[in-house]
């Protein structure tokens, strides 16, 4: 068996490899680093780097509490291809951990492996597959559109098929697989789908594509952006997440006999039915931004309630049938879930809902199909299909209210979350925006 830190350090050596950078999340999916040279490598591994945890948000309690430790997890190590091929940098993803040794109560990545655990002592392997929209803009000070294409797109309309082209092949280098890559539906709206691999694996995956998007971006001179509604009047950018359990007998998803025709399995429609119930708790993991709640509105291609379908992809829930006779395609496909997401967190708290779902046998409502839009309130109160947080304010609500999610999270990380994102509305309730100038000023 190969020692993975043995591994590393070999690699070091061999490839000239002069910095290593040690990647971490604060509380919202940012993704934090600094770097270490070859000779402090060793030691990262066996004792942790200290560094101050104050500045990071969510990860200490206070100044009193401040000494971290960060200590890389060698099977995340890959070299930066953006950076210069003699006197190389890599970096490497790190579990926060106190002086002590115990994990950091505030550490997104120790929230998903509690999670993933759980999941296997209930005798599944969680597998992912995110879809991750984006919008590139001439800069940051405005979003000013670099094309005007749609939906797939290509030259002339879409002259920014060569960065996703770079970033695609830049990933690939990193052993980051790429299923596909296409124009998105507003202008300048792109996507990069990922394959396929254990949660954990797909949640940095994640945040290494969105750094790569970012720097492909600026090389080129412009602006990348994951912001969840950056464009009035224009779709929004979705993370979606497909999910899937997986058992020492395939996928446990999968039934080619099941009577209501989706393939499922009466576990998946346990699972689907606790994502549904538990819906309005974690929205605030999922859409944890003020202007999240601008893409979950009405007319854009995105839930306002907590229903499911097939071929519905406003849905809350997706099941994707493309390829129904094969095991491995069963899966679900949530689509609430925001290109800024902490895909950490919205990982664990989706997979938390469905276990929930599982363990509580939760009976499956009837999918909604048809045009999603045209169905008022009072239909959808029919169907017992939930109604979503209208606004960050009230998926603060649900989810400080959630004993679910402070299960999952920790008692310090779900006050902590819950006090950051009520400060934020607070903020945005004093701002006066342009649109209320506009509106207002001259008449009244």
């Amino acid at each position: 068996m190969i020692d993975t830190r043995q591994y590393v350090l070999k690699q070091i050596e061999e490839r000239d490899i002069r910095f290593i950078r040690l990647w971490f999340t604060d509380m919202l999916g940012n993704l934090k680093s600094f770097a270490i040279t070859p000779s402090d490598v060793d030691s990262a591994f066996q004792e942790g780097i200290s560094f101050d945890g104050t500045s990071i948000e969510g990860i200490v309690h206070g100044a009193q509490n401040s000494d971290m430790l960060v200590v890389p997890d060698a099977s995340t190590f890959q070299v930066l291809p953006w950076r210069p091929s003699n006197n190389a940098v890599a970096s490497m993803f790190c579990s926060i951990r106190t002086p002590d040794g115990d994990p950091s109560p505030g550490d997104s990545r120790q929230v998903l492996m509690r999670m993933l655990r759980k999941a296997q002592d209930m005798g599944f392997i969680m597998d992912v597959g995110t879809e991750l929209e984006y919008f590139y803009f001439k800069d940051a000070t405005a979003p000013v559109p670099i094309d005007d294409g749609g939906y797939f797109d290509l030259t002339p309309l879409d002259n920014a098929s060569d960065l996703r082209r770079e970033t695609i092949l830049m990933l690939e280098q990193m052993g980051i697989p790429v299923e596909r890559s296409l124009h998105e539906n507003a202008p300048s709206q792109h996507e990069i789908d990922l394959h396929y691999s254990d949660a954990m694996t797909a949640a940095d995956a994640v945040m290494t594509s969105r750094l790569v998007v970012k720097e492909v971006a600026c090389m080129h001179g412009v602006h990348a952006s994951f912001m969840p509604k950056p464009l009035e009047n224009e779709n929004g950018s979705a993370m979606f997440i497909h999910e899937s359990l997986l058992t020492d007998e395939g996928n446990a998803f999968f039934d080619l006999n099941d009577p209501d025709g989706y393939g499922l399995s009466p576990l998946a429609k346990h699972y689907i039915a606790g994502v549904l119930k538990y819906a309005p708790e974690y929205m605030l993991i999922t859409n944890q931004y003020v202007n999240s709640y601008k893409r979950l509105v009405s007319g854009f291609d995105a839930p306002t309630y907590a229903a499911w379908g097939n071929k519905n992809r406003s849905a809350f829930v997706r099941v994707p049938r493309s390829k129904p006779r094969k095991e491995m395609s069963a899966r679900v496909e949530i689509r609430n879930v925001d290109s800024a997401a902490n895909p950490y967190l919205a990982i664990a708290a989706t997979l938390a809902a469905g276990l929930k779902g599982i363990e509580e046998e939760l009976v499956l409502q009837p999918p909604v199909e048809g045009n999603r839009l045209t169905l008022t309130p009072e239909e959808y109160a029919t169907l017992d299909a939930v109604a979503l947080p209208g606004d960050l304010s009230r998926a603060v609500d649900a989810f400080e209210q959630s004993e679910l999610m402070h299960d999952v999270l920790g008692d310090y990380l779900h006050r902590a979350l819950a006090d950051a994102k009520r400060r934020e509305w607070e903020d945005y309730q004093r701002h006066v925006s342009s649109w209320e100038l506009k509106r207002y000023l001259a008449k009244l």
